[in-house]
């Protein structure tokens, strides 16, 4: 039987709970039968856009028994205006909603407007100066505060009504400010061009539902660009060729091809795309690729800015100050890459490309040439650090950002002062950062990049380590001799098998092995086994801290054994209560392992970036994490730059080493399942691999077809400059 829909009105006594994400808001509300005298209260929960104490409401829904709370109002609506009675008017703005009052201000303007003070405050502020104390200053001061607030209110309500949640209504106010409600008006596919966290789909929702027509010349240039991005972001293509960009634009937006080719030139001349040929480009990827390969070409048509090293003395003196004796293909590699001005070093695990950074690092150090190492990732460059001796840092944090321009502080116009650049992990280089790196460098630089092409290539589009290589211009060492070897060394080794579409190699009976894979077909009994892997067998057998020293991979985020659920059960073991701070359906605690999944330059944390949740305020609404030893702050409107990552996916985990990985494998996971995703994940792990799954699901990846090639131009472009 369904329950009939009452509505209540009254004033907001307190803001219990509040969810900034998604509006979910419990309040402590006084009904309006009861203000003089009773003190009953009563419990509303439901949606809204803005709220505060001391607020008049009207909220429709039903009446509810919580187990846990007892009597509440299940608002299906929920609508707030500034009060209008003076102890309400006074709460409203002892509130904290104006910058400038506190609770003592707040009862003198009241005292002296009374019921009338928020219609001093719309239209006659300049009365505030009637109010003992207040200058002209701090007039002004509470002035602007209040007019920001009622244009926020405005637009907020607005927003809300086009169904767009909290924090992505806050996240555009931000972004326009009082325009907001105007260019969502004109253009809302603009939000998913110039708004973080709003994609197309949410734009393109919004914009049908304020009656933008499906065939619009709007929507289908926004739609190509979707696709191109779409294309971009999940298989890494630098450009579509123009029938396929049209068919899948076609197919995913039912908008006819005639149309779609009118609007293909009208984003070409926006410059929002490149045509060349038959391939379309996002034009940022177009200029990406035309300008590293004007820079490799006079990277490698400039002389280095020192006198020439002897190569063969140098190698010879590497190998009596590390005390090693190089293979053959090691010393090859150092002389080549000794006598190139830019030059390439690959190869899979165990094949000895540390040994040889840490080489080229300490002969140009002798030289007392200006070194630097780099990678794309945090971790790697700590690996680096670690592994060489020598200092390593992050390609973003090498370029440094100015927030106060938007952009890097080296460039074309700024570049750095240095002789040699290594760059480790060089398959997860990106076009965009791949150019952004290279016009920093000086043209007297030697470059030298080292990495490993069979692992999965760059999460953003292009495929520049491979692209280097295939161009057939740039020297290139390809290592494949395995000289690291452990205890057993079956990590290593069953790298090597993987990659070569081989089965694994098991540890011998009763032998203590680095590598182990444990049969299980019943996604539940995996995450069981997961579990208990994790937080028992591997820290007593092993003496592995589970938070800080055993990593979770799996391919995918959802599924039941994808990030979202193993984060979630992870959690509940390891860490299931404590004050907390949510994220739509996330918890995040103290002690939380968690990860940044944007790059964010103001906070200078990147993409990947792992880190320990050090504090929760849940009253103020922050947390701060610990990354490696430095200490950042999110607010709550921030929370969507992070996720758990007690457990993460293989493409997030690049770059990144841990001493005890287990690895998640189903066949739910066969989209996904790849040699080179396999190959990722074991490699990830330093000193112990743990693979739980299905037998099948491993056959599915050592033999499934390779994922599309992706489609890029640089090596043609870098032939074609070089030749010339």
């Amino acid at each position: 039987m369904s329950q009939s829909t009452n509505q209540i009105t009254g004033s907001v006594e307190s803001v219990l709970f509040r969810n900034e994400e998604t509006g979910y808001t419990v309040l402590s509300v006084r009904p309006v039968a009861e203000r003089q005298g009773d003190a009953r209260r009563i419990t509303v929960v439901g949606k809204c856009a803005t709220v505060w104490q001391g607020e008049e409401l009207t909220a429709e829904g039903v009446w509810t028994e919580d187990p846990r709370f007892g009597r509440q109002f299940k608002a299906a609506s929920i609508t707030c205006i500034a009060p209008t009675s003076k102890e309400g008017i006074r709460r409203f703005l002892a509130s904290g909603l104006i910058r400038g009052i506190g609770p003592k201000l707040a009862e003198a303007i009241v005292n002296r407007f009374g019921s009338e003070t928020i219609q001093i405050l719309d239209k006659r502020p300049d009365r505030l100066r009637e109010v003992t104390g207040l200058g002209r200053k701090k007039c002004d001061e509470i002035r602007k505060s209040w007019s920001d607030q009622r244009q926020s209110h405005d637009v907020m309500i607005y927003l809300q009504s086009q169904g767009i949640g909290t924090a992505m209504a806050a996240r555009i106010w931000r972004r326009y400010g009082v325009d907001a409600i105007a260019i969502v008006i004109r253009n809302p596919y603009r939000l998913a061009e110039e708004v973080r966290g709003i994609g197309f789909l949410t734009a393109d929702r919004i914009a049908l539902q304020m009656g933008i027509a499906k065939d619009s010349e709007m929507r289908a240039e926004a739609g190509l660009l979707h696709c191109l991005n779409r294309a971009a972001e999940e298989e890494g293509h630098v450009y579509l060729r123009q029938s396929e960009l049209f068919l899948v634009t076609n197919e995913a937006l039912d908008i006819p091809v005639e149309r779609l080719a009118e609007a293909l030139n009208a984003d070409a001349e926006r410059g929002v795309v490149t045509i060349e040929e038959d391939r379309v480009y996002l034009a940022t990827h177009f200029e990406d690729e035309q300008h590293i390969a004007q820079r490799i070409k006079l990277l490698l048509r400039t002389q280095p800015g020192f006198r020439p090293i002897q190569a063969d003395k140098a190698v010879a003196w590497a190998e009596e100050r590390m005390g090693i004796s190089l293979a053959s293909a090691q010393w090859r590699a150092l002389m080549m890459a000794l006598e190139s001005k830019v030059s390439v070093i690959t190869g899979g695990p165990g094949v000895g490309k540390t040994t040889i950074i840490k080489a080229l690092a300490s002969v140009y150090s002798f030289r007392k040439l200006r070194v630097f190492l780099a990678a794309p990732t945090g971790r790697a460059a700590k690996r680096m650090t670690e592994s060489t001796g020598f200092p390593a840092t992050t390609l973003h944090r090498l370029l440094k950002y100015n927030p106060q321009t938007g952009r890097f502080l080296y460039g074309a116009d700024n570049r750095f002062k240095g002789d040699v650049f290594i760059l480790d992990e060089s398959s997860m280089l990106d076009a965009s950062l791949t150019r952004s790196f290279l016009s920093a460098l000086p043209d007297t630089a030697v470059l030298i990049f080292v990495g490993d092409t069979d692992q999965l290539p760059s999460v953003g589009a292009g495929n520049v380590l491979a692209d280097l290589i295939a161009s057939k211009v740039i020297p290139c060492t390809h290592l494949t001799t395995i000289f690291r070897q452990d205890a057993s060394g079956l990590i290593v080794r069953n790298a090597h098998h993987v990659n070569q579409g081989e089965a694994f190699e098991k540890p011998a009976p009763g032998v203590e092995s680095d590598f182990y894979f444990m049969e299980a077909q019943d996604p539940q009994k995996i995450q069981e086994m997961l579990l208990k892997m994790m937080t028992q067998r591997i820290p007593a057998k092993f003496g592995f801290d589970p938070l800080y020293d055993v990593q979770v991979l799996t391919p995918m985020r959802r599924a039941e054994l994808g990030t979202d659920r193993l984060n979630a059960l992870i959690q509940q073991q390891m860490n299931p209560t404590g004050e907390t701070l949510w994220r739509g359906n996330t918890p995040f605690r103290k002690n939380d392992r968690v990860m940044q999944i944007a790059n964010n330059y103001d906070k200078e944390v990147f993409n990947g970036d792992i880190g320990i949740v050090a504090q929760i305020d849940e009253r103020g609404r922050s947390l701060t994490i610990c990354f490696d030893g430095r200490y950042v702050d999110y607010q709550a409107d921030e929370l969507d730059e992070l996720t758990l990552a007690y457990a993460t996916s293989i493409h997030k985990s690049q770059g990144s080493e841990y001493p005890a990985v287990i690895i998640v494998l189903h066949t739910q996971h066969f989209k996904l399942l790849r040699k080179n995703l396999l190959y990722t994940a074991i490699t990830r792990g330093k000193k112990l691999v743990v693979v739980i799954g299905s037998s099948k699901s491993v056959w599915i990846a050592l033999h499934a077809e390779a994922d599309a090639v992706r489609q890029t131009t640089l090596a043609e472009r870098i032939r074609r400059l070089l030749e010339a």
